[in-house]
């Protein structure tokens, strides 16, 4: 009877590993797929380093983007361009 807890709980760890890394296949599926968008609108013309930054500027918080705007334009004011 004493081991038996040392099996549940070995049971319990087993199966979250096995959920993180059938997450961990699925994210990269979509980490492929999020690639073979990019490549697509590169196919079309588009900058996919500005589409990233628009993506990574539309998760913040309009707050946080306002702040990050400011004191872009004020460290660009201080190097004169």
């Amino acid at each position: 009877m004493a081991d038996e807890p040392i099996n549940v709980a070995a049971d319990q760890l087993r199966l979250f590993i096995e959920r993180i890394e059938r997450l961990e296949e699925e994210k990269k599926g979509i980490a492929d797929d999020i690639k073979d968008v990019y490549a697509e609108a590169k196919g079309q013309g588009y900058e996919t380093k500005t589409m990233r930054q628009v993506v990574r500027l539309r998760k913040m918080a309009k707050d946080a983007r306002d702040e990050a705007d400011a004191l872009l334009e004020t460290y660009r004011a201080a190097l004169g361009f």
